[in-house]
């Protein structure tokens, strides 16, 4: 009985980080019935992971913009039109792909600093700014693309950004068929994971703060290092743990350690939670407005070369309703609407929920305009969440 007891309270008292795993575990595994086992095998969940990347680096930034009180419109044909700029960089400047993306890139960051100029300088509301850029980048990828209509991007090692695979050492006979890499790196990480809590639970008791108890804390650890290596299991079956995954997982572990162990991650949440009281205590919220839309525009032209890689191509809708995504994967992913509350890692699942949700209903053939509908509910069902947990001080 005090172990349920111990479970209850720990998963009420941390509904707001929870709520969105059970989410996600509830909505594959009715995918996975529905579908007779087609959504959970190893082909259908290493694509998923791939038609996830571009969403779920548009999210992380999209975090952290929530997160200090804006929004940001422009994402989506800003991702579009850097994605075609990639291509007539590799095909008729003929640039490197490292020099490519690196132009790419801060162009980016160039975005979102004109963004932040007329949001932090300007004083314009930033709905209205990025919705400006929402509007000028839409015409600015048509008038690229005009003379041209779909541009072909030959070059290969820039589409296996998109399309390849991390490679394998041979087998030798052992496990035949599985990407023994996939494997080693996801043993690998479920080392580091333990390691890390082990190391957070022991600091917080050296200063005397209240931990959970060693049952549910051990608990905790089974549950997440079984998810960790069944993902990597299935990933493993399919050719395993492709660049677009990898990419993903560099963009959340740098963004998770600035936002959780530095000091500008710290005055992040403190501009989201009371600007004023920021402002006073001697943070610049100006200066963290560029850094934030800064850090989206270099992201959205992430998610621009992701894009374009996947489809070896940049075409003129590329980019379309790519934000409304974004933001729909923050607020899943347990983003308040109000500010100041936000994980990088809980954009990451809130990703993974949408695309679920499209993947599982495509593969039960489900009408588009329905899916429209049950990705509104869902959304609309993490705002009210979100609003229920802060009015009763979860």
């Amino acid at each position: 009985m005090s172990f349920i007891k111990n479970a209850q309270t720990l998963v009420r008292e941390n509904i707001r980080e929870y709520g969105m795993f059970i989410a996600l575990f509830i909505i594959m595994a009715t995918f996975t019935v529905t579908t007779n086992g087609i959504f959970i095998s190893s082909r259908n969940i290493v694509n998923l992971v791939n038609q996830t990347g571009y969403i779920a680096v548009l999210a992380v930034g999209m975090t952290l913009v929530i997160v200090i009180r804006h929004i940001d419109l422009s994402v989506g044909f800003l991702a579009g039109f850097l994605g075609a700029v990639a291509a007539i960089a590799l095909v008729s400047w003929h640039l490197p792909v490292y020099a490519a993306i690196m132009v790419v890139l801060v162009l980016g960051i160039l975005a979102g600093l004109l963004t932040s100029f007329l949001v932090a300088q300007m004083g314009i509301p930033s709905f209205v700014a990025t919705l400006a850029g929402w509007l000028g980048y839409r015409g600015a990828i048509q008038l690229i693309t005009r003379s041209t209509g779909t541009i072909i991007i030959p070059n290969a090692a820039f589409n296996a950004i998109g399309n390849g695979f991390i490679p394998d050492i041979p087998d030798f006979g052992i496990l035949p068929g599985i990407h023994k890499i996939t494997l080693i790196l996801g043993f690998l990480g479920i080392i580091l994971y333990v390691t890390n809590e082990i190391a957070n639970r022991r600091k917080m008791k050296s200063y005397e703060f209240e931990v959970m108890s060693f049952e549910m804390f051990a608990l905790k650890l089974v549950f997440v290092s079984g998810l960790i290596g069944g993902i990597a299991w299935l990933l493993a079956g399919y050719q395993g743990l492709s660049w677009t995954a990898v990419v993903v997982l560099v963009v959340v572990i740098i963004y998770n350690f600035i936002t959780t162990k530095t000091v500008l991650g710290r005055h992040i949440y403190a501009v989201g939670g009371n600007p004023e009281a920021a402002e006073l205590s001697g943070i610049s919220v100006k200066r963290l407005t560029h850094v934030v839309f800064g850090s989206m525009g270099m992201l959205s032209a992430l998610s621009g070369i992701l894009f374009a890689s996947r489809l070896q191509s940049a075409t003129t809708m590329a980019g379309t309703l790519f934000e409304l995504d974004a933001i729909a994967a923050a607020f899943v992913g347990g983003v308040s609407a109000a500010g100041g509350v936000g994980k990088v890692t809980g954009a990451i699942i809130g990703a993974l929920v949408m695309t679920s949700l499209t993947s599982g209903m495509n593969l039960m053939g489900i009408d588009i305009s329905y899916q429209y509908i049950v990705r509104a509910i869902v959304l609309a069902a993490a705002v009210i969440f979100d609003v229920a947990t802060r009015n009763t001080g979860k």
